[in-house]
């Protein structure tokens, strides 16, 4: 029934979004002339690829170049890009996976098959339920691009100073995940666009009213410098390109 309502809520949201998403897909289509879409493979409940939906904010191709993570100083970002990234307005058009039955509103945000490919078994988990537009890592790490600004090798920073807090908050969504939750993060979410702090401090509350242990408290709050972490699962940093870390039973398998 949820998943219905998420569906009606969605084709609602597109009618409603419909002047300002036409008037941003011409402003992108008349940058460089090519589609405004970007529609690329991720991986979506038990891993079973589907094709996303984005306003296109990169120069054409600009996947082939093998790095997955964007920091906001990216040169394949184009200037219209830049303040369809700003505004988020890049999510709106998977409206239309949600309308399909791809994806919900609220859930794990997908990735590409190559990085759920990596996943610690634990972190598989995260593929048990729909990807979502938004969740609580989307609040946390809504200025990823800026945590990855300067960096001499954005993937390998995303896989120890971003994956791992994405990770657990996905984790503890899918322990508490409710009806109720999921209105209160998407409230959030439009909240973080106008007033960060604001939204940071209602996850918070979420995470301390349903006891979550101090270390994900502590990622959530984003008043001090991310450190280095493994995924969840793993034992050590994750220090090459291909953000393979040993697993505690991959350890015991090669023993």
């Amino acid at each position: 029934m949820w998943m219905i309502a998420q569906r009606i809520v969605a084709a609602l949201g597109l009618l409603v979004l419909s002047p300002v998403l036409f008037v941003v897909l011409f402003l992108i289509w008349k940058q460089d002339w090519y589609s405004p879409f970007y529609v690329a493979e991720r991986s979506g409940k038990e891993g079973v690829p589907f094709r996303m939906i984005k306003l296109r904010t990169m120069i054409v191709n600009a996947d082939k170049t093998g790095v997955d993570s964007t920091a906001n100083d990216d040169l394949r970002i184009t200037p219209v890009g830049r303040f369809v990234r700003r505004y988020k307005l890049d999510e709106f058009a998977q409206l239309f996976n949600v309308v399909v039955g791809d994806m919900s509103l609220v859930g794990p945000r997908p990735n590409v098959v190559r990085e759920t490919d990596l996943y610690t078994s634990l972190e598989r988990r995260l593929l048990s339920v729909r990807p979502g537009i938004t969740d609580l890592s989307s609040i946390v790490f809504a200025d990823e691009g800026a945590i990855l600004e300067g960096s001499g090798d954005p993937d390998i920073d995303y896989h120890q100073l971003i994956r791992p807090g994405k990770s657990l908050l996905g984790l503890f969504y899918i322990r508490n995940r409710s009806v109720l939750l999921d209105i209160r993060i998407v409230y959030l979410t439009v909240v973080g666009i106008f007033c960060r702090r604001c939204a940071l401090d209602g996850v918070l509350a979420i995470l301390k009213t349903r006891k979550a242990d101090q270390q994900l408290i502590d990622i959530a709050k984003r008043d001090r410098p991310l450190v280095p972490l493994p995924p969840p699962g793993a034992q050590s940093l994750v220090t090459s390109r291909d953000g393979r870390v040993d697993t505690p039973a991959d350890a015991k398998q090669t023993e």
